[in-house]
């Protein structure tokens, strides 16, 4: 498992620059961000072993990273 942790700017970086004009304008967009960080984080803490977890809470952290980042992409192409 890779423990690398995806930040929005190397998930989306062609998008950047509307990332950052997003945060600052649209109050639901930045709450997902911030969402999407948090849970980001918490995904890399417990795959590098600094906050071990159980499987299934790991699996659940993925699964709802995933769901964040599908709503900020589709946020980003509207």
């Amino acid at each position: 498992m890779s423990n690398t942790p995806h930040e929005l700017a190397e998930e989306f970086p062609e998008m950047a620059d509307k990332i950052h004009a997003l945060k600052s304008s649209d109050a639901h967009f930045a709450r997902l961000a911030d969402e999407y960080h948090q849970v980001n984080r918490d995904v890399h803490r417990a795959e590098a072993n600094i906050e071990p977890t159980d499987d299934l809470h790991e699996q659940e952290l993925r699964k709802k990273r995933m769901a964040l980042k599908d709503e900020i992409f589709r946020l980003l192409s509207a």
